[in-house]
């Protein structure tokens, strides 16, 4: 395991600090001892900088360890009260709220529908608020998942249009911090790459089914947003027997399959999938014709990008809808061999990535203001 970045005795002390703090971040609550072994510094060096923390308020006592043979040795942590960021997952139905400390640990959880009539940062908004009055901390910042096309500056580009930012600055203006929007399927393929599936793969294709059909593109091990934002839009895609324009899966076709084989049209995906997997006929058509069509969408991809794998993530993800598609890949195998692939984290995959980003981010925010000249440094 790679080490942080830390220098010995005579070094600026900043990088010692941030050595420290990624430590701990990273690790827990640790003693002296295993400070030095995990950075690599000298007991004076880590003894001086926890002095400089400990006064800052960056780190806190955590207990005594009683495990390792010899006298007990105090353990030190980041200290409880350097706030929390807030990660948020947005659908068409409802908002999922979860606050994370810098070292990656929830410490309050709230999911609520949208009202029918009422305004969605409002609602996201107290969703978030009523987090933090549950932990009594400050929210520094929030990461915010959500379908539609992200561009560069955080606006968002959906069925109603671009809207410039506003969704935007209008969150971070109810919440008091700074407010990063992302695309949910690219924060589901960030959470395969950090400690999912996709971890010991250099690129993959997530494909994420849900309402409708996304893909994050994953090229050498960092995220692909493309240009303007758009890279992984497959969800038209051309595709035969597809009029060219009409979307290849998602509720609308669903609908349109559990009609032609004879199947409640007002089921969901996993309904109709559950169905597949305890045998029945219409559905097991269903689900063939998905994974067909999926993946005839892995192939479109595979020609222009040759990933490693494709990971297949939200209802994909269901069991007979990996049979399915993995079915469809081996009759293509001989002409474009493909690698099918399942979402460590299923539905839950934008979320965990959210989760992932806000921590790093309340990370990055916490160390810079507690080590105002590490940034500087580290250039």
């Amino acid at each position: 395991m790679a080490r942080p970045l830390a220098g010995p005795q005579g070094l600026l002390r900043t990088l010692n600090g941030r050595a420290i703090l990624e430590t701990l971040a990273r690790r827990g609550p640790l003693t002296r001892t295993e400070l030095m072994t995990e950075t690599g510094l000298s007991r004076t060096a880590v003894t001086q900088v926890l002095r400089m923390l400990e006064s800052a308020a960056a780190v806190a006592p955590a207990g005594v360890d009683r495990e390792t043979r010899g006298p007990a040795a105090g353990r030190v942590s980041l200290h409880p009260q350097l706030g929390v960021a807030a990660a948020v997952h947005v659908d068409v139905h409802a908002a999922h709220v979860v606050l994370v400390d810098p070292t990656g640990a929830v410490r309050a959880e709230n999911h609520a529908p949208f009202p029918i009539r009422g305004d969605r940062v409002d609602h996201i908004a107290g969703l978030v608020d009523a987090c933090r009055r549950a932990v009594g901390a400050t929210v520094q910042l929030a990461v915010v998942g959500i379908p539609g096309i992200v561009t560069a500056d955080g606006g968002i580009r959906d069925d109603q249009g671009p809207d410039g930012g506003a969704f935007k600055n209008a969150l971070s203006t109810r919440l008091g911090c700074p407010v990063r929007v992302e695309n949910d399927v690219n924060l589901a393929a960030l959470a395969e790459l950090t400690s999912g599936t996709g971890a010991d793969l250099d690129s993959f294709a997530l494909l994420l089914l849900d309402e409708g059909l996304g893909a994050g593109i994953v090229i050498d091990g960092r995220l692909h947003r493309g240009f303007s934002g758009v890279a992984g839009e497959v969800m038209y895609l051309p595709q035969t027997p597809v009029p060219i324009g009409a979307p290849v899966l998602g509720d609308d076709v669903v609908r349109d399959l559990a009609l032609a084989h004879g199947r409640d049209p007002e089921l969901t995906i996993d309904q109709h999938l559950d169905a597949a997997s305890d045998g029945d006929r219409g559905a097991l058509a269903m689900a063939t014709e998905m994974g067909r069509r999926l993946t005839l969408i892995a192939g479109t991809i595979a020609l222009v990008l040759d990933p490693q794998a494709f990971i297949l993530s939200g209802s994909a993800a269901h069991p007979a809808m990996v049979e399915a598609t993995a079915r469809a890949a081996e009759d293509l195998a001989p002409r474009l061999p493909l690698s099918i692939l399942a979402s460590s984290f299923g539905p839950e995959a934008p979320l965990v990535g959210a989760v992932g980003e806000a921590a790093a981010a309340l990370r990055a925010t916490v160390f810079s203001r507690l080590l105002p000249g590490s940034e500087r440094s580290r250039r």
